[in-house]
């Protein structure tokens, strides 16, 4: 019963014929595998993105801070220049490009807040009463005339945002403008694209 079979009985399986069942499209000899050799520029670009993997943390690390570089000074150009592509996300859109060039294209009250304030500063460390008095009541002037001019600005506006963009998401564009009113002109980012007195 636990006898080994004998060389006789072990024959037959060993001389079994393997039959291969035959493909019913024959495989061109030059296809490994039963693909299409790929293209030279398929080939090239799949190479090169193998080449371009890091291997290393340290190598993903440095090329993670090589593209954020990169990204960072696209941005900077951007501000500079009012290219629509690379602005950061805050900045983008017709709405916000628009709301910018109403601001830039008129004077604002508060962008001359800055400098009135360090002349109300330098006026109040005057130890003269009536020099302080004046620059306590140009601070309330100047505070009074920023806030009815802002009011002015956002009424006017959203009502042109509406009529323009009247199917856009235009939440936090006044915002965005009154805050871009309280900066000095010049100082401004992304740099004014219009003139002062010239319609948007």
């Amino acid at each position: 019963m636990f006898r080994s079979r004998s060389k006789d009985e072990k024959a037959p399986a060993a001389k079994a014929p393997v039959t291969d069942v035959p493909s019913a499209q024959p495989r061109d000899p030059q296809a490994p595998k039963g693909r299409p050799t790929p293209k030279r520029a398929a080939a090239q670009s799949q190479r090169r993105s193998v080449m371009n993997t890091p291997t290393t943390r340290k190598e993903a690390a440095k090329r993670a801070r090589e593209e954020r570089r990169a990204n960072l000074e696209k941005q900077r150009q951007a501000l500079a220049s009012g290219d629509e592509r690379y602005l950061p996300a805050r900045d983008k859109g017709p709405v916000r490009k628009y709301a910018r060039d109403f601001v830039d294209s008129r004077f604002c009250v508060a962008e001359f807040f800055l400098p009135t304030a360090v002349l109300i500063l330098v006026l109040s460390l005057v130890r003269v009463a009536q020099l302080q008095n004046i620059a306590l009541l140009l601070w309330l002037v100047v505070i009074v005339l920023i806030v009815l001019d802002s009011i002015t600005t956002g009424f006017r506006l959203k009502k042109r945002l509406n009529q323009r963009f009247p199917d856009e998401h235009k939440k936090g564009a006044v915002a965005y403008a009154l805050m871009r009113s309280l900066q000095m002109r010049r100082l401004r980012l992304p740099k004014p694209q219009v003139k002062r007195g010239e319609r948007p």
